[in-house]
């Protein structure tokens, strides 16, 4: 198992920021923030599954062909090789815990489809 993550290591992105809270072999535990109406890339992950539990505001969460709303301490749970996206439709910044498992955990294990921000694929 490859765990790129380092507990303290965190990014801010187009639509927000990440922090990652806990670590191990085969598992990250990241804090994920989503400004108001920003969203993330509609992307989908070769070698890992992520489990979201919403901790504060409202999100729509892209799930296959599914649009799902959640709103606090209600979860989604996103398979390896699932097409998937969060966005903040609300006035208020978005928080939730995002529990990635799998053999691979790395910021390279992204692949996107859409991206309102114009960022390009980051694996080929």
């Amino acid at each position: 198992m490859a765990n790129k993550y380092q507990i303290g290591d965190k990014d801010t992105r187009p639509w927000g920021t990440w922090e990652v809270l806990s670590c191990g072999e085969n598992f990250c535990i990241k804090k994920i923030i989503v400004n108001p109406q920003a969203k993330l890339s509609l992307q989908l992950h070769h070698h890992r599954s992520e489990h979201w539990i919403i901790t504060k505001g409202i999100a729509s969460v892209a799930l296959g062909d599914s649009i799902l709303e959640k709103k606090p301490f209600e979860h989604v749970y996103i398979p390896q090789e699932t097409k998937h996206r969060m966005t903040n439709p609300g006035s208020q910044p978005l928080e939730f815990i995002e529990v990635q498992t799998g053999e691979i955990l790395d910021e390279n294990d992204i692949i996107r489809f859409e991206d309102i921000y114009n960022r390009v694929n980051q694996q080929k």
